[in-house]
Order: C-alpha cells, then sequence, then structure tokens
C-alpha cells in the first residue's frame, strides 16, 4: 500500500514537472507607467495558471542588454519568451536568435521591424497603432473645429509606435475636416514626463503660440500640463491629448487638464502575450499578429475607464 502511495505522489509530481511553463519575459524597462501596467498584467494572470512561471527582466533601454537576456533565456531552457522590445529595429536579430534555437518568441505591444516575416513560432499581440493616433487627432479636431496650431511631441524615434502615431496625425490632419490645423512644431520628448515638460518650456520660451499639444502618449502630455501650469497657462486655453489612459492620465483627465486619451489595454496585452506563448510552446497555432483594439477617451466617458483601471 505504502508503495503504491509513493508511487502515485511520484507519478504527480513528474506529471506536474511535465507541464510546468516557464516563461522568459525581457521589458523595455521597468520604470514606465504604461509598461508597468502590461508588466503587472503578465505576472497577475501568470498566477491564476497553474505550473507557469515567469521570468521578468529590465533590459533598462538597453538593446545589448536586452539580447543578452533572450540568450540567457534560451540557455535556461525556457518554455518560451516574450520581449517588449527597446528598439524595434532591432527585433531581426532578436528573432533569428530564438528561431535559431528553436524557442517560441512573442513580442507585445511594440511592434517589430520583421512583423511580416516573423519565423516559426513567433507572433506579435499589440492593438493596432493606426487607430491609437487617428482617434486621438480626430477628437482633437473635432474640439479645435478643425482650425488651429498645435505642436507634436514625439515618443522615441526608433520606436514603430512613435513613428506610426505621429503618422497618424499627419494624415489626420491632412483631411479636409481638419487641414485647417496648423503643425508649428514637432520634436522628440521619448516617451518621458520630465523630457515632456522640458520640451514645452522651451516652446514656450521661444514664444511659440499653439491651441493645441498632440502627444503620442500620456507621460508626455502630462509633462506638458506641468510645463504650462508653471507658465500660468489657463488649461482651458489649450487641448491636450495623450495616449495610453494611464492611471495618471485619467486623474489628470478627472481634474480638468487632459482633454483626450486613447485607452490601450496594457493588462489585456500582458495576458494576451501569455496566451500565445504557451500557445506556441505546446505546438498550438496562433495568429502572426494579434490586436486589442484602442478606445477614445474623454471627459464623457471617463467614469468607465477609471473602472477599468
Amino acid at each position: 500500500m505504502k508503495k503504491f502511495v509513493l508511487g502515485t505522489a511520484l507519478a504527480v509530481m513528474m506529471s506536474t514537472a511535465a507541464h510546468a511553463e516557464t516563461i522568459g519575459v525581457s521589458m523595455a524597462l521597468f520604470d514606465d507607467n504604461f509598461l508597468t501596467v502590461l508588466r503587472n498584467g503578465m505576472s497577475d494572470y501568470a498566477k491564476t495558471l497553474d505550473g507557469v512561471e515567469l521570468q521578468i527582466e529590465d533590459a533598462q533601454n538597453d538593446v545589448s542588454k536586452q539580447q543578452s537576456q533572450i540568450q540567457n533565456f534560451i540557455a535556461a531552457g525556457v518554455s518560451a519568451i516574450i520581449v517588449n522590445p527597446v528598439d524595434t529595429d532591432a527585433t531581426a536579430a532578436m528573432s533569428k536568435i530564438a528561431a535559431d534555437a528553436g524557442i517560441p518568441l512573442v513580442y507585445v505591444n511594440r511592434e517589430p521591424v520583421n512583423v511580416d516575416t516573423l519565423p516559426e513560432k513567433q507572433a506579435f499581440v499589440a492593438s493596432n497603432e493606426q487607430e491609437s493616433g487617428t482617434l486621438q487627432t480626430q477628437e482633437i479636431c473635432k474640439m479645435l473645429n478643425g482650425k488651429g496650431k498645435a505642436v507634436v511631441m514625439m515618443g522615441e524615434l526608433s520606436n514603430q509606435a512613435a513613428r506610426m502615431r505621429t503618422k497618424d496625425i499627419h494624415d489626420v490632419l491632412a483631411t479636409d475636416q481638419c487641414k485647417g490645423i496648423e503643425i508649428v512644431e514637432e520634436q522628440t520628448a521619448n516617451w518621458s514626463r520630465t523630457q515632456g515638460s522640458d520640451l514645452l518650456t522651451n516652446w514656450l520660451s521661444a514664444g511659440v503660440e499653439f491651441d493645441a499639444v498632440i502627444s503620442n502618449n500620456d507621460e508626455m502630455a502630462i509633462g506638458a500640463i506641468q510645463a504650462l501650469k508653471a507658465a500660468g497657462r489657463s488649461m482651458d486655453s489649450v487641448v491636450i491629448g495623450g495616449i495610453d489612459a494611464t492611471q495618471d492620465a485619467l486623474a489628470a483627465m478627472a481634474a480638468g487638464d487632459l482633454d483626450v486619451t486613447v485607452f490601450q489595454n496594457a493588462a489585456g496585452q500582458g495576458k494576451g502575450s501569455v496566451d500565445a506563448a504557451l500557445k506556441l510552446a505546446k505546438g498550438e497555432p496562433v495568429e502572426k499578429k494579434v490586436y486589442i483594439p484602442f478606445e477614445l477617451v474623454t471627459k464623457e466617458n471617463l467614469d468607465t475607464y477609471q473602472a477599468k483601471n
């Protein structure tokens, strides 16, 4: 009887070990509000799954560090890898490293430059960036009645999302309804609240006149708000738009400072990336591109998104 119980227990342990999945996760940067929600979304979801462990590393915005993390994950024998790329132009090399090792890889949130030629057992989970800047700029155009001057704050230029969101802005402002809006300044503030504040302060000091700030993300938009307040400018005199609908952004909207943001479901992307990684690890089919929709957020529907965050 003892032998039977011992044998059964051993079989259960071996079965559990056989089904355990370890996923290596390399995040571009821990010190980023949106990416923190994304990372927590992965962790919280993984905790609800039996036998799934995440090993999450901070690449600290360093491409070489991120590549080393991927190589270390492979050496450790992980079941799959999730990457939030530091530089979306550097993903072809990362894909090759994982493909050569036969390890499934999922890119999350930031679109890899090789998204249309991903090797087998690789996928991309995010939101369609064409929606984000389009929804944002269309609403700002509506608030300005199609006329005025705007300044544009771009994210890191090495990041595909920054390039696409900026292109969305230009495309919307080229339409008949919005072509009365002129972009008077356009520079990068690298997704940073501090750099956003510094950039807008420089524009104000240079005497740049504008009716709207169109920012590639919420952090830079909040930085712009801080600079405007420090300069004593009335928030009623300018339309401010961001993207991501972070908790800080929704608080700024509730305070009457931020006018527009776009909800990008960070937790949903985190969950989707884990699901995709697990399916690929089991040899199950996964779409090469898995998109989670963006949603426009204004003061009119703010309560809905405060509940989601």
